[in-house]
C-alpha cells in the first residue's frame, strides 16, 4: 500500500484559476502534473500505484473556513481523506478546532507563509496545545517557498522548539523537515518523537545522501511519503525510494505504514 500524506487540490470551479495564481506565485518553479481537481488526483494517483492520498487545503481568510472544511470533509473516500484548513488570526480558534474535530477530521493543515505568521511566535502555542489535546494531527508547511521571500516564517529550530515545549501531539513538518534547510534537520529532530516529517519537494530535489542521513538521524519510523501534488512526480518519488539502500521494512514504514498509524487506518 502506497499512502501520500501530502497533496493539493480544489473544488473544480476553483481548481484552474488556483492553478493559474499558484503558477504566477511561485515564479514558473515548478510544473503542474494534473489540474488540481479530485477527478484529476485520483487519475494521476492510478498512474503512481497511490493508494490513498491525504488532500492539504489551506485557509487563507477566515470566512473560507466553513466552506473550505465543508468541502474538504466530503471529500472522504476509500481513495480520499482530507486534512481541515483553520485560520489562525481570530479569536474563535477554540470554536474552529472544535468544529474540526467534531467534523471528523485527523488533522489541520497550516502553511506559515501564505497566513502570515511565524510558527513559533507565542500567541499559537495554545493553539496547537488546543488541537493537540482535541487529537488532531497538525501538518505544516516547512522552509523554502518560492512565492515568498527569505527569512520563512519556520526552520527545524522553530519545529524543534514547539516539540519540546507541546509534547502531547504529533506534528508533522513538510518538505523533509524543512525545504532548503535540511542541514539542520537531523540535529533538531533526532530524538524528539513528536516529530515527523514528509518526503514532499522530494526525492527529485535534495540530494539522497541527505534524505540517507535523515532517515538515519531521525528513524524511518518517522518519515512519511508526500508528493506535494500537483508539484512533484509521485511515481518517479516512489521509484526513487524503491532504489535506496533502505530496508523493507524501512521503505514500507515510509510509503503506507508510519501513515497508516498515524490516521489510525
Amino acid at each position: 500500500m502506497i499512502i501520500d500524506i501530502h497533496t493539493h487540490i480544489f473544488t473544480d470551479s476553483l481548481a484552474p484559476r488556483a492553478k493559474q495564481a499558484l503558477l504566477e506565485s511561485a515564479h514558473g518553479e515548478y510544473t503542474p502534473l494534473h489540474d488540481m481537481t479530485q477527478a484529476s488526483l485520483l487519475e494521476y494517483m492510478d498512474k503512481a500505484n497511490v493508494d490513498l492520498s491525504v488532500v492539504q487545503p489551506i485557509v487563507t481568510k477566515r470566512h473560507q473556513f466553513e466552506k473550505i472544511n465543508e468541502w474538504a470533509i466530503s471529500l472522504t473516500s476509500d481513495r480520499l481523506i482530507s486534512f481541515a484548513g483553520m485560520w489562525p488570526h481570530t479569536d474563535d480558534w477554540k470554536e474552529q478546532i472544535d468544529t474540526i474535530a467534531n467534523m471528523g477530521f485527523k488533522g489541520i493543515k497550516y502553511h506559515c507563509e501564505y497566513q502570515g505568521f511565524v510558527i513559533d511566535e507565542p500567541k499559537m502555542f495554545p493553539i496547537y496545545d488546543y488541537a493537540f489535546n482535541k487529537g488532531l494531527i497538525i501538518l505544516f508547511h516547512a522552509g523554502y517557498d518560492p512565492a515568498f521571500k527569505a527569512p520563512f516564517r519556520s526552520d527545524p529550530k522553530k519545529f524543534a522548539k514547539i516539540a519540546d515545549e507541546l509534547k502531547g501531539g504529533i506534528i508533522i513538518a513538510a518538505h523533509l523537515g524543512g525545504c532548503r534547510q535540511w542541514d539542520l534537520v537531523a540535529e533538531n529532530y533526532a530524538g524528539r518523537s513528536n516529530i515527523y516529517i514528509d518526503t514532499s519537494m522530494g526525492l527529485e530535489y535534495y540530494p539522497h545522501e541527505t534524505f540517507l542521513e535523515i532517515v538515519n538521524a531521525i528513524g524511518a519510523d518517522h518519515v512519511l511519503f508526500g508528493s506535494d501534488s500537483p508539484w512533484t512526480d509521485a511515481a518517479e518519488e516512489i521509484r526513487i525510494l524503491k532504489t535506496l539502500p533502505l530496508t523493507d521494512d524501512q521503505k514500507d514504514l515510509i510509503l503506507s505504514g508510519n501513515a497508516k498509524r498515524l490516521l489510525g487506518l
